[in-house]
């Protein structure tokens, strides 16, 4: 007989369950004691990296800084910036293919390098560049070719995303990554810093209107059959300069092969007699001495004006006395030579001089030309500087000199950097306010009934005036060689821009209707440029408002008698 044992079910008091529940809550508690401790140590730590370990900080920071800063427009536009890039070098040594299957098979991926140049430095003793800057395309291409003797570099690579915009303004590097010319030249310690290529450069240009001026500049140059052109959009509070351009251009990714010439910034490295866009700033001067006090004043403009053995005339005679408003309308330089020599040589000169038309302009571009100015200040060399013969400036000049003209009579210096927050130089004075009050009036008159009429862009009150001179030349001024100016602002009853157009040996065709003077070919592009840029530049139309000429129209001559 089997006897079965049970064993009885161990019966629990209160107070065990109590010790193990207790127990339990220690363990945990220590779990989380612990679990804390360990998050505090790595917060500590965290925290300490943040605070005290700036080495590390720095070196992670370094990682993200271009080797040269970038450079943006006014918006955050990049316009130049450094990248990495592919070169296409051979080692000769250890080409295994034929050298003449080489040379051939690199004239079709580089059809712009000569074959005997691409033979020759695939036969050469030394390691040498097939192409710097090589686009992805061609670097497939050579790889292709399957020869050990070819590798890839990788290389620092300034970049122009926007191509030819602004090609003069911004230059270029060299090979070595400094900067030769514009503003790559000028500013290539600050580009190149480590202390400061983190931040980009940023400039006062508007990449939106720097493409506005370039395309109907470059239209008008192209249609008119000229060797150039140049052009400007100057803030006249500031100095700032929201557009620059120089026909021809050139693309600052492919240098090689272009013409060099195409790198010259004409408008503030070409000298040019800029013809009758003087005879404001003479009038201004001589208002501002005293010497013109009356609009209504005539001067005898029958005939030529004989001084020295030299005759002055006017290009479209009037044959009559002329007052200081038709002077300007009608652009004589019989008259404004005789205001002149009324002003006289010492104060004409002094004119120039505060304008700074005898030194360099004045910008941080290092291609900037010096003016020739007179050798002799005679009366006829004060008599025709009047109205912008005997002295060479560059366009630069001209529109530092209009933009005091229109201010309120404050001359400031020409600047490429945003000035953001920073107040504007404070300039100085060099004509008093009641002059520019009254110069605004007469450049809205020149627009509105004179030789700029074609500079008229409905609603943005334009004033300026037309400068049409013969180029020197050998033995004398060429008669078919015109530097063709129109110098301009707007709007004129509260002045913000200058605009100022300059075309080189326009010829007179269908498109300017035969003619080749600034009134039929750069006024026309001021008008389209002031209609398209305007709202841009925060300007729009109001056909509402105008300047008060009231006082002015009356002594205009309308229909053989004055009104």
């Amino acid at each position: 007989m089997n006897t079965l044992v049970v064993r009885p079910t161990r019966v629990r008091t209160a107070g065990v369950r109590q010790q193990i529940l207790l127990t339990a809550q220690q363990r945990l508690m220590i779990l989380m004691l612990l679990f804390m401790a360990a998050f505090f140590v790595v917060s500590a730590r965290l925290l300490y990296f943040a605070l005290f370990d700036t080495a590390s900080s720095r070196g992670a920071a370094a990682a993200f800084v271009p080797a040269r800063a970038d450079i943006v427009d006014r918006n955050g536009v990049p316009l130049a910036r450094t990248i990495d890039g592919y070169s296409i070098r051979v080692v000769p040594a250890k080409l295994l293919n034929n050298r003449q299957y080489l040379a051939d098979e690199l004239h079709k991926i580089f059809p712009d390098m000569p074959r005997e140049e691409l033979l020759a430095k695939v036969s050469g003793s030394r390691p040498t560049y097939i192409r710097r800057r090589a686009l992805p395309d061609q670097v497939a291409a050579v790889n292709a070719i399957g020869d050990v003797g070819f590798d890839f570099p990788r290389e620092k690579e300034r970049l122009y995303p926007q191509l030819t915009l602004a090609a003069h303004v911004l230059g270029f590097t060299n090979a070595e990554g400094h900067g030769v010319t514009g503003v790559e030249g000028a500013f290539d310690d600050r580009l190149i810093d480590k202390a400061t290529r983190g931040q980009p450069l940023a400039l006062s240009i508007d990449a939106r209107v720097q493409g506005v001026l370039e395309s109907e500049l470059s239209s008008a140059v192209t249609n008119l059959e000229a060797i150039g052109g140049a052009g400007i959009i100057l803030d006249v509070h500031t100095g700032e300069v929201a557009a620059m351009t120089s026909l021809p251009t050139f693309n600052p990714n492919k240098l090689t092969g272009s013409d060099p010439a195409t790198r010259r910034n004409a408008f503030t490295y070409n000298l040019y007699e800029l013809g009758s866009t003087f005879k404001p700033l003479t009038v201004a001067a001589a208002i501002d001495a005293g010497t013109v006090t009356s609009m209504a004043r005539r001067y005898d403009a029958t005939q030529p004006l004989a001084i020295a053995g030299f005759r002055i005339r006017d290009s479209h005679p009037s044959g009559r006395w002329l007052n200081v408003p038709e002077t300007l309308i009608h652009s004589s330089n019989i008259v404004t030579a005789r205001i002149a020599d009324e002003l006289g040589r010492d104060k004409m000169e002094a004119m120039f001089r505060s304008l700074e038309f005898d030194r360099r302009p004045h910008i941080e571009l290092k291609e900037r030309a010096f003016p020739l100015w007179p050798r002799d200040w005679g009366r006829i060399t004060t008599m025709t500087t009047g109205y912008g013969h005997g002295i060479a400036v560059t366009p630069l000049h001209l529109a530092s000199a209009y933009a005091a003209l229109v201010n309120g009579g404050i001359w400031r210096p020409a600047t490429l950097m945003k000035l953001g927050d920073k107040a504007p130089p404070q300039g100085r004075r060099v004509f008093k306010a009641a002059t520019s009050a009254r110069m605004r009036q007469l450049l809205r008159l020149i627009v509105s009934d004179g030789t700029g009429k074609q500079a008229e862009a409905p609603g943005f009150r334009v004033g300026g005036k037309t400068g049409s001179a013969e180029k020197p030349g050998a033995g004398g001024y060429r008669r078919h060689s015109l530097v063709s100016t129109f110098a301009a602002a707007f709007p004129m009853d509260n002045p913000r821009y200058v605009v100022l157009v300059m075309i080189d040996e326009p010829k007179g065709n269908a498109f300017s209707s035969g003619q080749r003077t600034a009134g039929w070919t750069a006024a026309p592009v001021v008008r389209k440029v002031v209609t398209r840029a305007g709202p841009m530049l925060g300007v729009f139309p109001d056909e509402s408002r105008d300047v008060d000429v009231s006082e002015l129209t009356p002594l205009l001559w309308r229909n053989g008698e004055s009104e």
